[in-house]
């Protein structure tokens, strides 16, 4: 009878805080416009394939597909907004698994809603978005397993991790993290489970054609990240760690920090331990690797649900009062992850703020809002400009001039907003092995580039046009110059590798 109360509360916890969640979510999912890299996933599914220069396929062809029908923010965003809601009863079901009470249930509930950093992951159609929910599902079916003698639990760990891999590699870290917290705290055992094998199995064998796909094209994920992390504002691990206090909720905190701790110290979660390893395993990952802040969010809501665990015999009003005020923090913190209210107006509460959250990475530096909502502004305007310029062209240079972009975001943004156009080119990430496309460069409009440096491989390059009229999108997509080059000597298709570059860095068009 008592078990079935709490399973009872439990429920309650779980879908009255993802109600909330998806009231939130649904309501501002289309509020701003479409994010860089969503832009760039649209276009990349668009060229189905198994895999891309700087992603696995799963979210790109999710993205395109939520396209079918037009472009459409709040579609686009869907995906995520579901992914966010069924975070919350996994993660009740976690604490429940891992011993928590109906008051457990209603403080890692709370916790997964009103951790900023993990509703920053939903906030866009992302490879990080399903990281939160793929990493819980793991840790619950693991722990089923041991908890309940459910060995067939492990399959299913296999195959979530298999397809997490197709969104994001990151999956590998964690599984990693959690093989490391399992040979050191236990039951070793596991690691002779035949379903856990052949969980492995499947998770490679659902790997595998994306794996192929980065082998038969040298692996360009891995120069990409090379080229990308020494920009990532890590930190060591005291600057880390303080960081993740903050981004996540300081008032969080405590539960976290309980979760890495109390399997040490209780011996009802003794068998637990493996988790709290996990995580800190994970954390000195991303910070010996120079990851980005947010590549630990997808281990939080499992420390939220052990530490709810750990917490759920406090005293209820203590309980209640930890929950009310982690929420309202998490309220009060939502625009700057979620466009919950205007542009003009977070620009200017940031503005005016005694704090402002820093960049997590060099790219970020300069935004007027936050990065990754700078980043929703001025791709329309960018296409109606180059549109305007491409139609100002003579016919005839019409009918043989090539588009080229500095990045990835430009390009894109043309391809999905532009009306009209031929197809975008870039050399950044997967544009640069679309190739040039059959042109020959004795035309192009060129987006964001140097004209003095263009000046010396065209007979002539002049700037015929400007874009970027948002006052809220990324600086270097401000006031930027659109080039007209006629004559590129040697023709594109020799200058081709010189425009190569893989990463997020290449803000200015220049060429190696």
């Amino acid at each position: 009878m008592a078990s079935a109360q709490v399973a009872r509360g439990a429920a309650w916890a779980a879908w009255i805080v993802a109600a909330v969640v998806a009231v939130v979510h649904f309501a501002v999912a289309g509020q701003y416009d479409i994010f860089r890299n969503e832009l760039y996933f649209i276009v990349c599914g668009r060229h189905p394939a198994f895999g891309y220069v700087d992603q696995p396929p799963l979210v790109p062809l999710l993205a395109a597909l939520t396209q079918s029908a037009g472009v459409n923010a709040w579609m686009l965003r869907l995906p995520a907004v579901l992914s966010a809601i069924a975070l919350i009863p996994l993660t009740v079901a976690l604490a429940q698994l891992l011993g928590a009470t109906t008051r457990g249930a209603w403080l890692a509930a709370v916790a997964a809603a009103s951790a900023m950093l993990v509703t920053a992951m939903s906030a866009t159609l992302s490879t990080s978005t399903f990281e939160p929910l793929a990493f819980t599902t793991i840790v619950y079916f693991v722990a089923r397993a041991l908890v309940l003698g459910d060995s067939r639990a492990l399959l299913w760990a296999g195959i979530v991790a298999g397809v997490a891999f197709e969104a994001k590699y990151g999956v590998l870290f964690w599984t990693l993290a959690l093989a490391v917290g399992l040979a050191l705290a236990g039951p070793r055992t596991i690691f002779a489970s035949r379903d856990l094998g052949i969980g492995l199995l499947a998770a490679a064998v659902i790997a595998l054609p994306n794996v192929l796909w980065q082998a038969a094209h040298g692996f360009p994920f891995l120069e990409l990240v090379r080229n990308d992390n020494p920009g990532n504002f890590t930190g060591g691990p005291i600057r880390f760690t303080f960081g993740q206090i903050f981004a996540v909720n300081f008032l969080l905190a405590p539960l976290w920090v309980t979760a890495i701790i109390a399997p040490f110290v209780s011996q009802r979660l003794a068998r637990f331990r493996f988790i709290a390893i996990a995580f800190v395993v994970m954390a000195a990952i991303v910070v010996g690797t120079h990851g980005k802040n947010y590549y630990l969010a997808g281990a939080y809501p499992a420390m939220f649900a052990l530490g709810a665990a750990a917490c759920t015999r406090l005293p209820r009003l203590l309980v209640a009062a930890w929950a009310l005020l982690a929420a309202v923090n998490g309220a009060f913190s939502l625009p700057l992850v979620l466009p919950v209210i205007s542009a003009e107006r977070l620009q200017h509460m940031l503005d005016h703020a005694s704090f402002r959250p820093p960049p997590v990475e060099a790219a970020g530096i300069g935004a007027p809002l936050m990065q990754m909502l700078s980043d929703e502004f001025g791709w329309r305007e960018l296409a109606r400009d180059v549109e305007a310029a491409y139609a100002a062209l003579p016919s005839a240079d019409r009918a043989k001039a090539a588009i080229f972009t500095s990045n990835y975001g430009e390009a894109s943004a043309i391809d999905v907003y532009g009306s009209g156009l031929p197809p975008a080119l870039s050399g950044n990430n997967q544009y640069y092995l679309w190739g040039p496309r059959g042109y020959d460069g004795s035309v192009v409009l060129a987006v964001n580039v140097d004209p003095a440096q263009w000046s010396a491989f065209c007979n002539s390059a002049r700037i015929v046009a400007r874009f970027g009229t948002s006052p809220y999108a990324m600086p270097y997509e401000r006031d930027r110059p659109i080039v007209l080059c006629r004559g590129m000597h040697p023709p594109l298709p020799q200058m081709w590798p010189e425009f190569k570059h893989y990463g997020i860095e290449n803000l200015g068009g220049h060429i190696r």
